[in-house]
């Protein structure tokens, strides 16, 4: 992810689809700085309209995202401006606070285009951790989870998804800077495998202010003196300085929910 040491001023425009006969309709959004460029654009072209040139739109949106990585933003400027004016056009820019590009463009997007909802091909359910408090276990598999939840949320073209996977708010610091405070995160339930290194979802009963939390999984063993594993400790380690290690008891006051994937 492109991040930024500190916010910094940028702009966005619409990416609009213009059409005779046809509303203008928003398909995506391009968010740049002085150095670098972002553009995010919707993936439903089948759903947009059931004109026999659909597949020509989306091919031509495809290959806009090619063209900006080979050209740059200000070759990509003007060869949208003179080239694709009579299909695709782009709004007046406006400016916009950029912490990282990704996250400015997933931001602009998220206010400006409605797509069509395909579940488990480009959206995740939404899962309320609050809500979900002491529920987890079979009722909340992942078909229970997409069957309970109302709101379903885009995840960008490169993150590739699965039925095992959704997405959660996250609050707390204790992650930072790779997982900000009040970040929306992606997670796969009841990840196979072993977890020791892996960032996970943890739910903790004897927290009452904050119940869940995302923590790196460590695996610490002592061996006795002929090399068998005598004791075995698990150590849920923040990744921001500020916070403590802790352990985990699990199965007491602990357990693991789901593995860290990404954030959104």
């Amino acid at each position: 992810m492109a991040s930024l040491s500190t916010p910094s001023a940028g702009k966005y425009a619409l990416v609009e689809l213009h059409r005779p006969g046809n509303p203008v309709l928003p398909c995506g959004v391009l968010v740049w700085t002085d150095e670098e460029a972002r553009l995010r654009l919707r993936r439903d072209w089948e759903h947009v309209t059931r004109d026999p040139d659909e597949r020509d739109l989306q091919l031509m949106a495809q290959d806009l995202n090619h063209k900006l990585q080979e050209m740059g933003l200000g070759s990509f400027l003007h060869w949208v401006y003179s080239t694709l004016s009579n299909t695709f056009r782009l709004s007046d820019p406006d400016t916009v606070l950029v912490d990282s590009l990704e996250r400015a463009a997933a931001r602009a997007y998220e206010r400006h285009i409605s797509p069509t909802v395909l579940r488990y091909s480009t959206h995740l359910p939404l899962v309320n951790l609050s809500a979900a408090a002491g529920s987890w276990g079979a009722a909340m598999a992942p078909e229970a989870l997409a069957e309970q939840s109302e709101d379903w949320v885009e995840v960008a073209e490169e993150q590739r998804i699965d039925r095992q996977m959704f997405a959660a708010r996250v609050d707390g610091r204790s992650m930072e800077p790779e997982i900000p405070d009040g970040s929306l995160c992606i997670f796969r339930y009841q990840p196979a495998g072993s977890r020791d290194g892996r960032k996970v979802l943890v739910e903790h009963f004897g927290d009452a202010t904050q119940r869940y939390t995302v923590k790196r999984y460590r695996s610490v063993k002592q061996y006795d003196a002929e090399g068998a594993v005598m004791q075995r400790r698990v150590i849920l380690e923040p990744l921001n300085p500020e916070y403590e290690p802790w352990e985990l008891v699990e199965g007491e006051e602990c357990r693991v929910l789901a593995e860290f994937i990404a954030v959104l």
